[in-house]
């Protein structure tokens, strides 16, 4: 840390939101992992695997530190928010608020806990406040799709058929922003969990958005219509106060600042809020705001998998040829996992919540069957 750059306590901080962020980020893709005793290079070569809970427990308790250390003065050399630690502190309370969402099956009180005190301590207010990557038009920090696309010519990243299929009846505005027609002039969506391969596929679906894969494309990471979508949800919940009338506010407001996100402006909200499987509806809200919230998390497709997970939304499935017909509910760990900590290693296995097989199909702690 340097004093030249900002107040040290609010660089700290911001590392510890950060240190946070990645940890829920990789917990939630393979479940225990190590954690307390991980990092210290030679002092430890054979860290032992917390459990998933354990490290939710500590990530909201680095959360609380980093919200409570932030004082007045901005940081330098920050690409992200230009130094500002109000958004900063935002980020670390939306992300403590969406994690605390996680807990909804498995631990409603806790979950319940966590999610009011980020709301309390503050969360986004705006798309302004969205946690991003600027890319860079220059190739030393350009966007990946970019580079599939332009450098490596890999034009075949194509949206799902179950995405344009949701989308295209409803008239979505998102939809021409995510992908482009195919060469009739159509959106078209790749069957679901298909490896493209042959070329013939390629003239009769959307590719990904044009808009999307420029050099200097921003990547969306967490943003403010989640945090409405998991306001909208813990409403619907009895988390926080007003029901269905604070659902209803939050589901809307929702879906206007993520077509607001996407498309640049607010044309055609009005006329997309008026789809009758729009419309809120309270018998059901959570299919609803688990929908729009798949929609919403576009090219996010780890946080999506971890909602689909949680809420079992949207209704799809996998083409029986690929894992027997399921859809993966975790990673399995890299293989040398196996070799270079194996004590540790099994012991994690054996303990997992539900089913002590290192495969795709073990569910994480707080995939609750």
């Amino acid at each position: 840390m340097n004093a030249n750059e900002g107040p040290v306590s609010n660089q700290i901080a911001v590392a510890k939101i950060l240190k946070a962020y990645f940890m829920w980020f990789m917990t939630d893709r393979w479940g225990d992992l190590p954690y307390s005793e991980a990092g210290r290079a030679a002092e430890n070569f054979s860290p032992k695997y917390d459990k998933q809970k354990d490290i939710y427990d500590s990530l909201f308790v680095l959360l609380d530190q980093a919200n409570a250390a932030f004082v007045s003065g901005n940081i330098s050399n920050d690409i992200v928010f230009k130094g500002d630690v109000t958004k900063w502190k935002r980020m670390g309370n939306t992300i403590h608020a969406l994690m605390a969402l996680r807990l909804s099956k498995v631990d409603a009180e806790k979950g319940k806990a966590e999610f009011v005190k980020a709301i309390n301590n503050g969360i986004m207010a705006a798309n302004s406040d969205n946690f991003l990557f600027p890319h860079l038009a220059d190739a030393t920090m350009e966007n990946f799709w970019y580079n599939s696309f332009t450098r490596l010519g890999r034009q075949w990243y194509a949206l799902s058929k179950p995405l344009v299929d949701y989308m295209k009846p409803l008239g979505d505005p998102r939809l021409s922003v995510f992908g482009d027609k195919n060469n009739a002039g159509q959106y078209v969506g790749l069957e679901y969990g298909k490896e493209v391969g042959n070329s013939n596929d390629i003239p009769s679906i959307s590719l990904l958005g044009s808009g999307l894969r420029q050099q200097n494309s921003p990547v969306y990471l967490v943003t403010y219509a989640q945090a409405l979508f998991a306001k909208a949800e813990a409403a619907k919940l009895g988390w926080i106060d007003g029901g269905d009338a604070v659902a209803k506010t939050n589901y809307e407001e929702a879906i206007k600042q993520s077509i607001s996100q996407w498309t640049g402006s607010t044309t055609g909200v009005a006329a997309f809020m008026t789809n009758p499987d729009i419309i809120y509806d309270p018998a059901n809200a959570i299919k609803q705001i688990s929908y729009q919230r798949w929609v919403h998390l576009f090219l996010h497709g780890y946080e999506g998998w971890a909602e689909w997970r949680r809420t079992g939304y949207p209704l799809i499935f996998a083409p029986a040829g690929a894992n027997a017909g399921n859809i993966p509910r975790r990673e399995g760990y890299p293989t040398q996992e196996a070799n270079i900590n194996k004590a540790n290693y099994d012991a994690a296995v054996a303990a997992f919540p539900y089913g002590g097989t290192d495969g795709l199909n073990t569910r994480v702690w707080w995939d609750k069957p």
